[in-house]
């Protein structure tokens, strides 16, 4: 079984203009990503709409391809340049282009994935939460929560806390069970990412702009490996600082 990892790279970030292109510890963060996935994989490719973006990655010793600026995901984003980069790999993985801090043994679970289950078509990761963090945090939009069946399938995505604990006060509620948060790394097979990126957009997608609900609503099995590793998403400038200080951390 093949495998490419593709980083969906867009330069008009509404809260982050020029996001990838910001540099953590002296080096941009389409670079820090493209070398941690190169450490799992050998094909890496940066899916990006911004020649800027595209000049950075090349220089840097990896492959870039352009792509529309029209997408309404990553993932529409990531099979463009799939398709245009004439690659042969079985399974695609998507790598967000804002976790510099990615793992090789994340990308390398998904893999894992399809290996152990020959009918996968959709993986994903998600991190027990900690709970030193507080309630607040788990509380956060944008901090995405998922519940697992017992196979290893995902139930449903929200940017709601689930479960919800009934009977107890939600100060209690850290107390009374374990929550998971998603990681926002993908996996899917050449046809199952095709057949995905045709599908409209569906209501519970629209309700909580969430695009793997869509694929939950159409019957796609969404396979969930556990990660305990910590990464740092990028989504503003005030999220930089703190991967600063994360690197400084990671280097002591």
């Amino acid at each position: 079984m093949k495998f490419a990892v593709i980083i969906p790279a867009r330069y008009g970030s509404s809260r982050f203009p020029g996001k990838p292109l910001a540099k953590i510890g002296g080096t941009e963060m389409i670079v820090r990503v493209c070398r941690k996935a190169s450490e799992a994989v050998e094909e890496v490719i940066v899916a990006t709409d911004d020649e800027r973006i595209v000049q950075c990655v090349e220089q840097a010793g990896f492959k870039a391809i352009m792509t529309s600026d029209k997408h309404r995901s990553g993932t529409d984003r990531v099979r463009e340049a799939y398709e245009k980069s004439g690659s042969d790999a079985d399974v695609i993985i998507n790598v967000q282009g804002d976790e510099p801090f990615i793992s090789p043994n994340q990308i390398s679970a998904l893999m894992h994935i399809f290996e152990q289950h020959n009918d996968t078509r959709v993986a994903t990761l998600a991190r027990p939460f900690d709970k030193s963090l507080g309630f607040e945090a788990l509380f956060d939009a944008n901090r995405v929560k998922v519940t697992v069946s017992n196979t290893g399938e995902a139930l449903y995505f929200s940017r709601s806390i689930i479960p919800y604990v009934r009977g107890a006060e939600w100060q209690q509620w850290l107390d009374k069970t374990d929550f998971l948060t998603h990681v926002g790394i993908y996996a899917y097979s050449a046809q199952t990412l095709k057949e995905i990126t045709e599908l409209p957009q569906s209501p519970l997608e629209l309700a909580e702009s969430l695009e793997q609900l869509r694929w939950l609503e159409n019957g796609y099995r969404i396979r969930v490996g556990i990660t305990n590793e910590t990464t740092v998403g990028i989504d503003t400038p005030e999220d930089l600082k703190r991967a600063e200080e994360f690197l400084k951390t990671i280097r002591s």
